[in-house]
């Protein structure tokens, strides 16, 4: 086989490590905690449980919606 062959194999080589290695860097950035983004995660959860309490509100027959309430 002739150089250039070695020459491309080497430079396939090199351009797959560097993408590896990339993947690797993203993949650990994407593990890495972030406060601000937990929190807000917190909140979507919490209104859209409150979302679902309203809607179960609305769609609930008006005396299941009063025998809930005097049960509380």
């Amino acid at each position: 086989m002739n150089t250039m062959f070695y020459v491309v194999c080497i430079v396939a080589v090199v351009f797959a490590a560097d993408t590896y290695q990339k993947y690797l860097k993203m993949k650990h950035k994407e593990k890495q905690h972030d406060p601000e983004l937990e929190e807000s995660l917190a909140k979507i959860e919490m209104l859209e449980e409150r979302i679902r309490v309203l809607e179960r509100i609305v769609t609930e027959s008006k005396s299941d919606l009063g025998r809930e309430i005097d049960s509380l």
